[in-house]
């Protein structure tokens, strides 16, 4: 079975590609820009290029037919128009990478399922994935171009820690406030429920999936079945750690606010995505994928990540802008109780 990725070397698709090579014997080909390539298994075959450039992609794929082609960075629709047009009669199967964040919210049941409405009037990134997958879907239902929609929700590997809110440089500063004893930021009062998902894990819902013919003109969502408060997020971190945490719970209509000027989109990553709970119906995907199960606990995949992130500086990219934000909405917040004292 062949396989062609338009990415590939991402915190999702880098775990799927080592399985397909490592485990399931494909013959994987990825299209980038050459990112990670000494993290790549041997056996991949790479094209370096620029998937916007559809003459010199035509001409690297001239020869070439895959069972499966597997988007991982079409964020509009403009992006796969693209695609139908480059890959419509090369392959036996499309899987677009869409995202949970598609779903309402709030949705009618805390239970989502792949039935659940997608609406997000909050975040532009998940109004534009239901766009691409609009277009797909029109392409399968009126020409049988074969799609399949895979709607990821919070996904993380051994180079991140997942987390509520943080900074635009990503998650270290928040895990330096929690080993330096200063009060964390929790959306909301950290009572709402989250899903995590180790990337292996969700590679072996997506690589079941591959192939699959039960999976043409469907949609999926891949999540673990581990549902976890936030508070119990931030807590299982801070034991890693071996640390007290120091819980600091703010309103996430009060953090879109607070943090709009330093370009913090906390609407959309908050308000419309991590705020409310859900929890996955994952039924569907385990009918066309009976392997699919939660090997990695979060207390167990966050251990990984922490020593992972702690024994490689590169990974530790601090951001004292942020830091310094924290600061001054806890501030805020603790002169505004002052205030209202008789």
């Amino acid at each position: 079975m062949k396989a062609l990725f338009i990415g590939g070397t991402g915190t999702i698709s880098m775990a799927i590609v080592k399985r397909l090579v490592n485990e399931l014997n494909w013959d994987v080909w990825v299209l980038n820009h050459g990112t990670r390539q000494s993290e790549m298994p041997e056996k991949v075959h790479q094209i370096i290029g620029d998937i916007n450039d559809e003459e010199k992609v035509t001409e690297a794929i001239k020869d070439m037919y895959f069972d499966c082609i597997c988007e991982f960075i079409g964020f509009t629709v403009e992006h796969v128009q693209r695609d139908y047009r480059l890959f419509k009669d090369k392959t036996r199967q499309y899987i677009y990478i869409s995202s949970a964040s598609a779903y309402h919210k709030p949705a009618a049941s805390y239970i989502i399922t792949e039935g659940t409405t997608l609406a997000n009037p909050h975040w532009q990134y998940s109004r534009d994935k239901i766009e691409c997958e609009e277009f797909l879907m029109k392409k399968y239902k009126e020409e049988g171009f074969p799609v399949t929609i895979v709607r990821p929700s919070h996904t993380y590997d051994e180079r991140n820690v997942p987390l509520g809110v943080h900074g635009n440089k990503g998650f270290y500063q928040v895990i330096k406030r929690i080993m330096d004893g200063k009060p964390v930021i929790i959306q909301g009062d950290g009572t709402s429920l989250w899903t995590v998902t180790f990337n292996s894990d969700f590679a072996i819902g997506y690589t079941g999936l591959m192939g699959n013919r039960h999976a043409i003109g469907e949609a999926f969502h891949i999540t673990g079945d581990e549902a976890l408060t936030w508070n119990q997020i931030y807590q299982t971190i801070a034991d890693a750690l071996d640390v007290e945490l120091h819980p600091y719970h703010v309103s996430s209509y009060f953090l879109a606010e607070a943090g709009r000027d330093y370009g913090y989109d906390f609407e959309g990553g908050l308000i419309g995505d991590k705020a409310v709970s859900v929890i996955f119906d994952n039924s569907k995907l385990k009918r066309a994928v009976p392997d699919m199960r939660t090997n990695v606990r979060f207390d167990q995949g966050v251990r990984i990540a922490l020593d992972y992130v702690l024994s490689h500086p590169e990974c530790q990219v601090e951001d004292p802008e942020f830091d310094e934000w924290c600061d001054k909405v806890i501030d805020a917040l603790e002169n505004a109780k002052k205030s209202i004292h008789k």
